[in-house]
């Protein structure tokens, strides 16, 4: 089973706005909420490929009822401690030149006995699953370094864990040592407290948190791919143009492909282009955390490998 960690889940809401503009009154020629959160996403697109899946964080309020009613209707495993604020909205604006503008809300608090509850669900949950996916910002009250002790968790049962955050939570991950981290760019350079310019500048950046013992490090470049390092390989990876509707998700899609990869026993570069292939076709999807498989086995015959040497 995979098991999603999701502590900051949300409801998203997007909406389609034609001449948005501040300080005017607009009315959205579409909308549209679903299930939201970087860990939500992964787990709606592991459902897609009928894998195993069983998703948990928190949840509180009439959102956190939205999100439960509609996992039950997908048909997806999931058990999420109750919490007494209200789940946030994240709120996306598509105006007519496609471009994205977003709002975040930063999230409930969370009270120290539903922290206990959460790390007692956890530790139950993951002697049931083999690969955990632990995605996504922090809620208040919630310790900065909570990612540590959740991955050292899984280590210590032999689990593989891959995480992708950003900020003081992936600095604190970093160091209990997961199988897999997919941070961007901007993400990295946070990270390090460095600028990254050239290619070679990613490579060792990368080596970086090789060097420390994480096995797979995927830095994504956006629209102009992704370099994945291993122990032995570095790899440019080159993806095919495609007309992208909606890109939220999309990196949340490529963990959903790799976790899915990894559960099928697939090689490695199976592996890559798969994650890969369903990150680039979230985006041309308007729903987050959504693929249509036959736009990914396309675009899995499409994504170039390079291998890299320095």
């Amino acid at each position: 089973m995979i098991l999603t960690v999701t502590l900051n889940p949300s409801i998203d809401r997007r909406y389609s706005v034609h001449g948005f503009d501040k300080g005017k009154i607009h009315r959205a020629k579409e909308f549209q909420y679903t299930p939201g959160g970087k860990g939500l996403n992964v787990t709606k697109v592991i459902n897609i490929f009928g894998e195993e899946v069983f998703a948990t964080g928190f949840l509180g309020g009439k959102s956190g009822e939205y999100i439960h009613d509609r996992f039950v209707d997908m048909g997806i495993m999931h058990e999420f401690i109750q919490i007494k604020e209200e789940t946030r909205s994240c709120l996306a604006i598509i105006s007519d030149d496609g471009i994205q503008t977003e709002i975040l809300e930063e999230g409930p608090r969370i009270t120290r006995e539903e922290l206990i509850k959460f790390y007692e669900l956890y530790t139950y949950l993951i002697n049931k699953s083999e690969i955990i996916c632990i995605s996504g910002s922090l809620p208040l009250g919630v310790p900065k370094d909570i990612y540590r002790d959740l991955i050292a968790i899984a280590n210590r049962n032999n689990k593989i864990v891959i995480l992708d955050t950003s900020g003081e939570a992936l600095k604190y991950g970093i160091d209990a040592i997961p199988y897999m981290v997919k941070p961007n760019k901007e993400e990295l350079e946070n990270l390090l407290g460095i600028r990254l310019q050239t290619q070679g500048e990613i490579v060792k950046a990368g080596n970086y948190l090789i060097e420390k013992g994480i096995k797979i490090v995927i830095i994504s470049l956006g629209n102009e791919g992704a370099i994945v390092l291993s122990e032995d390989q570095v790899y440019r990876i080159n993806i095919p143009e495609v007309e992208a509707i909606n890109p939220v998700g999309s990196g949340d899609s490529m963990v959903a492909g790799f976790a899915v990869a990894m559960k099928r026993n697939y090689d490695y570069d199976m592996m890559l282009k798969l994650g890969v292939a369903c990150g680039i076709a979230n985006a041309m999807e308007a729903e987050t955390g959504k693929v249509e498989m036959n736009n990914v086995k396309r675009l899995m015959g499409e994504i170039k490998l390079s291998s890299i040497y320095y």
